[in-house]
């Protein structure tokens, strides 16, 4: 079974959250056009906020996974976000360019990639009854890419972190996970106010703990 996560995209300024909509970020089209919707929404205003949310996984081992399932994943989970951090970017610089906070913060200027910690390597050795190589190869890339952006945006005032959301009951999480999907949300949406620069090139829980890479 594949279950793919639709992407998106999260406008917001300040506290007030204006839109969210859904674009296929295997499609540079799809994404340029993402971007001209949020600049309509914004009004001149900058970006203050951007979840990467897109996903696509399949049950496959080391096996049975082929090259084209390793590349078509890694499409979605890691280069998707990578290009739709780059789309944004003007955006989100202008809004931290703008903004009066100091430090690093959510209200200021983020990018947050929805992960897993299936992309922790430290962390394989307990999670790995669920094999699934090509999410856990492509969720470690989108770690690996959260921590450069961290290293390069944080320059201009943008934080930049991955969040694991939890095993949630979705179509992609079965009805076999923890969480509900309200718990994860709530959870995830706790988070957000607190993220600072601390947190910066990191991986967290849905509670806020770090994840090691």
């Amino acid at each position: 079974m594949e279950t793919p996560l639709s992407g998106g995209y999260q406008v917001s300024h300040g506290s007030q959250t204006l839109s969210s909509a859904s674009a296929d970020v295997a499609d540079p089209s799809a994404i340029t056009d993402a971007v001209k919707v949020v600049e309509g929404k914004l009004n001149g205003a900058g970006l203050n906020l951007l979840i990467n949310n897109a996903g696509v996984y399949a049950p496959v081992t080391l096996e049975t996974v082929d090259s084209e399932e390793m590349i078509r994943t890694y499409k979605t989970n890691a280069v998707g976000p990578l290009l739709m951090a780059q789309a944004f970017l003007p955006l989100l610089k202008k809004a931290a360019q703008e903004s009066m906070d100091k430090g690093l913060s959510c209200s200021k200027a983020a990018i947050v990639n929805i992960s897993t910690v299936m992309g922790s390597i430290q962390k394989t050795s307990e999670s790995f009854f669920k094999p699934v190589i090509s999410y856990r190869c492509s969720k470690a890339a989108l770690n690996m890419l959260t921590k450069c952006q961290a290293l390069t945006y944080g320059e201009t005032g943008i934080l930049c972190v991955a969040l694991h959301p939890g095993w949630v009951k979705t179509d992609m999480g079965t009805q076999e996970a923890d969480l509900t999907v309200d718990t994860s949300v709530r959870g995830l949406l706790s988070v957000l106010p607190i993220l600072s620069e601390k947190h910066s090139g990191s991986l967290l829980n849905w509670e806020g703990k770090v994840i090691p890479w």
